[in-house]
């Protein structure tokens, strides 16, 4: 496991807010993640964690940690069933609350992620980016985000977008400890999340999705 104590491009400040919340966070809730890997180990067997390759700071990839959500049932032809049939009901509540991504705090601790940034998404969407667009990833991608906090999945791909760049461009330290407070406070009333935990956005195509259609993306923190 490679640990990059101070990666490229992020100020240090940042980093250590990063190292000493996800830190202290880790320690604190490892009997919670525990009891979730055993619950997950019961109900839907190994692996405990859903890993997939993800573009990080420069669309440099990196492996993403997330709790599993889904179960692994196939059709009788061995290809897996569509989501919806396997999201079992420990994967809703896991991903109702955002339980299912708190294995990222290890990404945050390697380097790889930061608490606060962009949400790191698929690799094939690196391609359909245009270049304003790429301006997402001068940064660390982040567990949480400024979209998240302003709609997460309720939004379109171009306020998304919009709002990701407005974090690029007004990044300070004191909006980073702002928006760990708004998600903390987000994540108790469950905003932004289907009743159904299943919250997948719709895949992005690009072209014409393109930001600074976001009403107001941003205020000064």
């Amino acid at each position: 496991m490679k640990v990059i104590l101070f990666p490229a491009g992020v100020p240090i400040r940042k980093r250590i807010l990063d190292l000493a919340l996800a830190g202290i966070g880790f320690i604190l809730i490892s009997p919670g993640l525990g009891l979730i890997a055993c619950l997950i180990w019961v109900t839907m067997g190994g692996p405990i964690l859903f890993k997939q390759k993800r573009p990080g700071y420069r669309g440099e990839p990196f492996v993403l940690l997330k709790f599993r959500t889904m179960s692994q049932k196939r059709e009788p032809v061995g290809t897996l069933l569509p989501d919806a049939q396997r999201l079992t009901r420990l994967g809703r509540i896991l991903r109702s609350f955002s339980l299912d991504e708190l294995p990222e705090l290890l990404n945050v601790l390697r380097g790889e992620m930061s608490l606060v940034g962009p949400r790191p998404l698929l690799m094939g969407y690196l391609e359909r980016y245009s270049p304003e667009q790429f301006r997402r990833h001068d940064v660390l991608p982040g567990m949480t985000g400024w979209a998240q906090v302003n709609g997460r999945n309720t939004l379109s791909w171009s306020e998304k977008f919009a709002y990701d760049l407005w974090y690029v461009d007004h990044w300070s330290l004191w909006l980073d400890v702002k928006i760990l407070a708004l998600t903390l406070w987000k994540a108790v009333l469950r905003e932004g999340v289907s009743p159904a935990g299943m919250d997948t956005p719709p895949e992005f195509k690009g072209g014409e999705d393109l930001p600074g259609s976001a009403s107001n993306p941003g205020t000064d923190p």
